[in-house]
């Protein structure tokens, strides 16, 4: 498994002296992240490396479309204000995107969460407009549930849930669910609480790692509303987004796809597991 490339600071430093030499400010690693090291520049800014040559690509999307996401949005997403080239033998492509203040929504229980289900859905009733034919594609986000069901069920076998016959009802109720059959819309494509950034005051401050970023069915994004919510909250949500029964069917199937994800694909000690564990028990909870 490829572990990817250390990075130090220092070598950040000299990449942003040597390109971009307005950029100015200390260097400090914010996030060491599986496929990204994420640096502060300053207090404005920060810098995302590549770890490892499969992130360049969503990387690549990030620098192409977040800066037309982000004039229709309406929160904050780190679209670039500058991009950096190959070298100091550094060998891919890195971006400067404004720094987002604010602590991750899964660090806020679920229970307070509230105020973020008029914002989020907000966000997503603004995203979620007809994607272009040259959109990115993501062969596991956005696309028929039934291209998914092998691993799925591969996961709902894991000693590692529980209740796993119902989560298996719930996963064969989507699958036969109407399948999305409109012009395919842009999606976040991994929204969950770690990606939600929340201010002092409690509202949504930001929505960060786009690398996910494609085009296809809403319901993968609208899982949100069983991985951020509980049971009222996520009734507001849904009222607010919209959307028909077969969509929300969709939706609850990609929850149970994302949250058995975070549970069984996680490190046991991984933030994510928590977060998996939630939803699936409010999923089985009905």
């Amino acid at each position: 498994m490829d572990a990817g490339i250390d990075i130090a600071p220092e070598l950040v430093e000299r990449l942003v002296a040597t390109q971009h030499p307005q950029l100015v400010g200390d260097v400090t690693l914010l996030a060491h992240g599986w496929d990204n090291d994420v640096f502060r520049l300053g207090a404005d800014l920060v810098v995302r490396m590549p770890r490892r040559r499969a992130a360049v690509p969503l990387l690549d999307h990030e620098r192409r479309w977040l800066p037309l996401l982000a004039d229709r949005l309406p929160v904050p997403i780190p679209s670039p204000v500058a991009v950096g080239r190959p070298g100091e033998g550094y060998p891919w492509p890195w971006t400067v995107p404004p720094y987002l203040a604010g602590e991750g929504a899964s660090g806020v229980p679920r229970r307070r969460r509230g105020p973020l289900v008029e914002p989020l859905a907000g966000a997503l009733r603004a995203l979620h407009t007809p994607a272009p034919a040259d959109a990115p594609r993501n062969p596991v986000r956005g696309v028929p549930l039934a291209d998914r069901d092998e691993p799925v069920r591969e996961r709902l076998r894991s000693e590692r849930l529980d209740a796993r016959a119902d989560l298996l009802g719930l996963w064969e109720d989507a699958l036969a669910a109407p399948r999305f059959d409109r012009e395919p819309v842009w999606l976040h494509g991994d929204l969950h609480p770690a990606n939600a950034l929340v201010g002092a005051d409690g509202a949504l401050a930001g929505l960060i790692d786009f690398g996910d970023l494609t085009s296809g069915d809403p319901a993968t994004d609208l899982a949100a509303g069983w991985l951020f919510f509980d049971r009222d909250d996520r009734a507001r949500f849904r009222a607010l987004v919209g959307g028909d029964d077969a969509t929300w069917r969709r939706a609850r199937g990609w929850a149970v796809a994302l949250a058995s994800a975070m549970v069984v694909g996680s490190a046991p000690d991984s933030p994510m597991v928590p977060l998996g564990r939630e939803a699936l028990a409010d999923l089985v909870a009905g």
